[in-house]
């Protein structure tokens, strides 16, 4: 999901089937939408290092922006690699993790002199690596902003500044795997754009800040940032929130009952996974009451549909979400943005 809206604020419809084969290293042939695959598994691969903390001995600054960068980028095959000058049409080459050696446009707005851009990104090392524990978020959320100002590199500085915020989050103790800014972003792209444009003004007087940029700007994109922030946890909270799915998941095993699909009593497995997390192999039989032939025909669609998983022949089921099956397990989870 968090690869899907970040790659519509990109301009890339990515079908969340197409993110799902490409994880499965399952790639279509054409061309335009296997190197859309490739990203999205890119994506999702650096997002996954920021969520098991791998990345978490990089702090929050340059180094953290630049190993996003790095790491996302040689996931990606050669022909994503390139950029074209608008207006010369010279092919420029992406280098993973180094900054830009030409100065670029991005919309109206002049990105900071090429060589300018190492200053710079050290001035946002030595703002954005340490902060108050007060202020963490708004620094998360400036430093949002102020990444996508500098714009450091040839290409990627949109996804970079995502995934950066998303791990900034997560290290200040208010982000987590299972909400992502990213489709706050996605779902509300103009006003995500335009508080991006409005920060980037200059003083508007002389009371809105003392810097080259305006202060009432930044504090506009900071409001709208974590104001984005608290909405999804709260949509996401509402989509997880355990009543409500058991309500879903027992109507899922329903309707595959009624169609032939599922059988009925698969609901009670399902539910205590839910509940537990985990269900040894040996209590199947016992929570189905029958014996274990007749529980392996029960559990068998379950399995087939990715909706049970098991680690090794003697380790326990688990309860899966399959893409396959999201719509009803968690409706509007993809719903298209505009």
């Amino acid at each position: 999901m968090n690869c899907y809206y970040s790659n519509l604020i990109e301009g890339h419809d990515t079908l969340p089937r197409d993110i799902d084969r490409a994880m499965r290293c399952d790639y279509v042939t054409d061309t335009k939408r296997r190197n859309l695959q490739h990203e999205a598994r890119a994506h999702i691969e650096v997002q996954a290092m920021v969520d098991h903390g791998k990345l978490d001995t990089l702090g929050t600054g340059q180094d953290l922006v630049i190993a996003i960068h790095r790491e996302f980028c040689t996931r990606l095959p050669d022909e994503l690699l390139w950029v074209e000058n608008p207006i010369t049409g010279e092919r420029i080459q992406v280098i993973p993790g180094e900054w830009r050696m030409r100065d670029v446009m991005v919309g109206n707005h002049a990105a900071v002199p090429a060589e300018l851009v190492p200053a710079f990104m050290g001035h946002f090392d030595w703002g954005y690596s340490k902060f108050r524990p007060a202020t963490a978020v708004i620094a998360a959320a400036a430093s949002h902003h102020r990444l996508a100002w500098i714009h450091p590199f040839m290409d990627g500085n949109g996804r970079a500044a995502r995934l950066h915020s998303h791990a900034f989050l997560r290290r200040v103790g208010v982000g987590s795997d299972l909400w992502s800014v990213s489709r706050g972003l996605a779902r509300t792209v103009d006003r995500y754009k335009a508080a991006l444009a409005r920060a980037d003004y200059p003083p508007q007087s002389a009371t809105d800040g003392r810097g080259t940029l305006s202060e009432s700007g930044l504090a506009e994109f900071i409001d709208y940032f974590i104001g984005t922030c608290a909405d999804q946890v709260s949509y996401m909270g509402s989509l997880l929130e355990p009543s409500g799915f058991l309500d879903r998941l027992r109507a899922f095993v329903r309707v595959g009952a009624e169609r032939g699909e599922l059988d009925a009593k698969a609901y009670d497995l399902l539910a205590r996974m839910f509940a537990e997390g985990a269900t040894p192999k040996a209590d199947v039989a016992t929570i189905f009451g029958v014996s274990d032939r007749q529980a392996r025909r029960t559990i068998q669609p379950l399995i087939a549909r990715g909706l049970v998983i098991s680690d090794g022949k003697f380790e326990p089921y688990r309860l899966a979400f399959p893409l396959a099956e999201s719509d009803l397990l968690f409706p509007r989870l993809f719903t298209q943005v505009g």
